[in-house]
């Protein structure tokens, strides 16, 4: 479980459309405020996923080939399954034309959006379907010892270890952190799509993997 909780909260992390809206938010007037809000709602709608899961399940793990425990197994699946698709699509759409992202109008306006607003952006970008994923992988847990719950904060500390870290930089250090957070949203405008390939294919053949192999042992 811990490898499955470590690589999903990796590629939640690293999902390049919400590192670029919260490298733009950093670089209004008013950017700390509105990556702390950000950052809160993003973890905020983690920790609420993880919490109905384990209210759900009591904190007990699911029967073997129960149907409850099916259901969860199908979920991941069926992330695995969509994650290779994306992927996939992407990469023969890649082949087909260059990337030539430009940055969409409504990010262009994150500098004056209100608290409220950032916090629903950070609600709609956040790639739901991973958490779900994990959540799926917490149902086989027995959340009840100091090290279960470790675990479940581990997991959420590491989906949001990018924001964290950004957020944390140009709190100490503005100025070094606005040029090289610039840097770095150049970097990913340009491969953002190699990015989202990468990152899906390889955690979708992890996730369709180990579920069928679930199914059938």
């Amino acid at each position: 479980m811990f490898l499955d909780l470590t690589l999903i909260g990796l590629v939640t992390t690293l999902e390049p459309v919400p590192i670029v809206v919260f490298i733009l938010l950093l670089a209004g007037e008013r950017g700390l405020f509105q990556g702390l809000v950000f950052t809160l709602a993003w973890l905020a709608s983690i920790v609420a996923v993880l919490a109905l899961t384990v209210g759900l399940t009591g904190g007990k793990p699911l029967l073997p080939h129960s149907s409850p425990s099916t259901a969860a197994i199908a979920v991941k699946l069926a992330v695995g399954v969509g994650l290779i698709f994306v992927g996939e699509r992407k990469r023969r759409r890649r082949h087909r034309s260059p990337d030539t992202h430009r940055t969409p109008a409504w990010m262009a306006r994150l500098e004056t959006a209100s608290a409220w607003t950032v916090a629903g952006i950070s609600v709609i970008v956040q790639p739901m379907a991973l958490v779900a994923a994990g959540a799926a992988v917490v149902t086989e847990a027995h959340v009840s010892s100091l090290s279960s719950y470790l675990l479940l904060f581990y997991f959420c500390v590491l989906s949001t270890a990018s924001l964290l870290t950004m957020e944390l930089w140009s709190a100490f250090a503005p100025e070094r952190a606005g040029h090289l957070l610039h840097g770095l949203r150049t970097w990913i405008e340009r491969h953002q799509d190699q990015a989202i390939i990468v990152l899906s294919l390889l955690l979708g053949l992890w996730l369709v993997g180990k579920s069928i192999d679930q199914l059938v042992t």
